[in-house]
């Protein structure tokens, strides 16, 4: 009897840990944000960007920041029918970045660990970045038209950068000016829904 009591208050003492470490955050609309899912998004922003993992609170402000808009992004992909990344292109960009970054798959492996990660995770992550790229190309590219004197101009504004032939040019700035404004499309459209969007900070660090 005395053992199942030791036990049963191990385990309350356990879950009452559990709730204080991986409290609720942020509330965005229907959605939570925990204190888990800042500290995974760190430790995998650091680990793609080589950076040492820190949980400072201003680290912990801008992660809260990309959760929130990921959140939004995901709400998106759900009522719209836009392609998504697939399982054969997360395995590919894996396979290229380890061959970049390590020498071996130990060193590999050993990286996960000392960032606190795992393979699974960082699949989810490259798998989700790639469908987020498909999804701005699908939603906003569309609308970034470039006119021949948008490119002329910006031509005669860089010359020393392209050289004499705008013709061989055109097709390098042409993408440059795309690119800026799908990129500047996608970003007002973040802002126009996190602005539509209720969100409650239960950590005032966080706001």
């Amino acid at each position: 009897m005395l053992i199942r009591c030791v036990v049963a208050l191990f385990l309350a003492v356990a879950l009452a840990r559990a709730v204080i470490v991986d409290r609720i955050a942020i509330v965005a609309g229907k959605k939570i944000i925990k204190d888990s899912d800042i500290a995974s998004e760190l430790r995998l922003t650091a680990f793609l960007n080589q950076e040492p993992f820190a949980l400072t609170p201003d680290a912990r402000k801008k992660a809260a920041k990309r959760l929130l808009e990921q959140g939004l992004i995901r709400d998106e992909l759900e009522a719209g029918d836009y392609p998504k990344a697939t399982f054969a292109e997360t395995q590919d960009t894996l396979k290229a970045l380890i061959k970049s970054r390590y020498r071996t798959e130990a060193a590999y492996k050993n990286a996960l660990v000392v960032y606190g990660i795992s393979e699974e995770d960082l699949k989810a992550r490259l798998l989700w970045q790639l469908t987020v790229l498909r999804f701005i190309d699908a939603r906003f590219r569309s609308a970034a038209f470039v006119t021949d004197e948008e490119i002329r101009q910006y031509y005669d504004s860089h010359k020393r950068e392209f050289g004499s032939d705008i013709t061989a040019s055109r097709g390098k700035i042409e993408e440059l000016l795309a690119g800026e404004r799908t990129n500047k499309a996608f970003y007002d459209w973040l802002d126009r829904k996190r602005e539509e969007t209720a969100v409650r900070y239960l950590e005032d660090s966080l706001k």
